[in-house]
């Protein structure tokens, strides 16, 4: 039994396997009759690819060619905006001083002139104080020089005091300040000698010599006196009202103070009148003599007529041994502008 179906199996093998051989043998057919076709396609692919690759990089140049023109065109627009940024600076920078000038002289000339005038403030009080720190010393010094000074000193300060003082305790009607004065035409000339002129190339500028009107001042200090030349002169004085006279007072510098040591220019003999307007009638009224070692003298008249005078004469007829010149530093003229009681008015 086994036997009888191997070998009906074996009839039935040889079917298939020829079957199968035909099926082999039509499959190569069919590929032998296709591979012809099948070249012409892939060539085709091959050059599509090809050929998209090439558009492909084409468009890649285009694009980059593109971008380049694209950068070339920003990067020339920025080099203008560039050059013109650089002109603009340039041009800034030409007007800029002027308008840095400008703005200097308005912002900060304004406060440099007020620093530079405080500045100059400051200075000048700095001079004055140094001034002041100067006079000071000198006071100082001046002060420690009075302490030490002699007796002899001392002495000629007193004197100086008691000058500049008044002690006659009279009223002075030929003060200058109260409307006395001089009248030039009865009055003798100033002495004017060298050492009290001023001159330039020869040409004499100015007289430092003192006028007659100075004996109607308080001022009484050496040379501040009124010169005459020789020892014979006069000056009449305008009192400033019609006084009836009683005392006449001269007053002249000590010798202590005196810068030649002497007072030989000091007046010695005088004689005083009274003179009315006009007509100029002259009244004597006393004669005296004056002596230099008392500097304030106060003589009484020896003749008091009862009637007011406007106007006073002095006469000096010597001095005390001055050849040149007499000085006169100051002459009081003292009375009342009343009547005085004792006394009875001419009809």
């Amino acid at each position: 039994m086994p036997r009888a179906r191997n070998t009906g199996d074996s009839c039935a093998l040889p079917e298939d396997t020829s079957h199968n051989a035909r099926h082999r043998r039509g499959v190569q057919r069919s590929h032998t009759t296709s591979r012809p076709t099948e070249a012409p396609a892939a060539n085709m692919t091959w050059l599509t690819c090809l050929a998209c690759f090439l558009r492909t990089q084409a468009q890649q140049v285009l694009l980059n060619t593109f971008r380049c023109k694209l950068l070339c065109q920003k990067l020339m627009e920025k080099m203008g905006l560039l050059v013109l940024c650089a002109f603009g600076f340039w041009i800034f920078s030409m007007h800029l001083p002027s308008k840095l000038e400008v703005w200097q002289d308005d912002s900060i000339n304004s406060p440099l002139q007020s620093l530079r005038m405080y500045q100059e403030k400051v200075r000048h009080h700095t001079g004055e104080i140094q001034d002041l720190r100067g006079s000071m010393n000198q006071l100082i010094a001046k002060l420690q020089e009075m302490e030490a000074m002699s007796d002899e000193q001392k002495m000629a300060q007193k004197i100086m005091k008691m000058i500049q003082g008044d002690y006659i305790e009279k009223p002075d009607f030929a003060l200058k300040s109260i409307g006395a004065s001089i009248d030039f035409e009865h009055t003798s000339a100033t002495y004017n000698h060298d050492k009290a002129r001023s001159y330039w190339n020869w040409i004499r500028l100015w007289n430092y010599a003192q006028p007659p009107d100075v004996i109607l001042e308080p001022n009484v200090t050496p040379g501040n006196c009124w010169a005459f030349a020789g020892d014979r002169g006069q000056v009449t004085i305008r009192l400033a009202q019609k006084v009836y006279l009683s005392n006449i007072t001269l007053q002249h510098i000590p010798k202590t103070i005196s810068l030649s040591g002497s007072l030989d220019t000091a007046p010695k003999d005088f004689v005083i009148y009274g003179m009315e307007s006009p007509p100029r009638e002259e009244v004597f009224l006393g004669a005296f003599q004056f002596q230099p070692e008392n500097t304030i003298q106060m003589f009484p008249l020896q003749n008091q007529p009862p009637r007011g005078f406007a106007a006073v004469k002095v006469k000096i007829s010597s001095n005390w041994g001055n050849s040149r010149f007499t000085c006169l530093y100051r002459v009081r003229v003292h009375g009342s502008v009343t009547p005085p009681r004792d006394s009875h008015l001419e009809p």
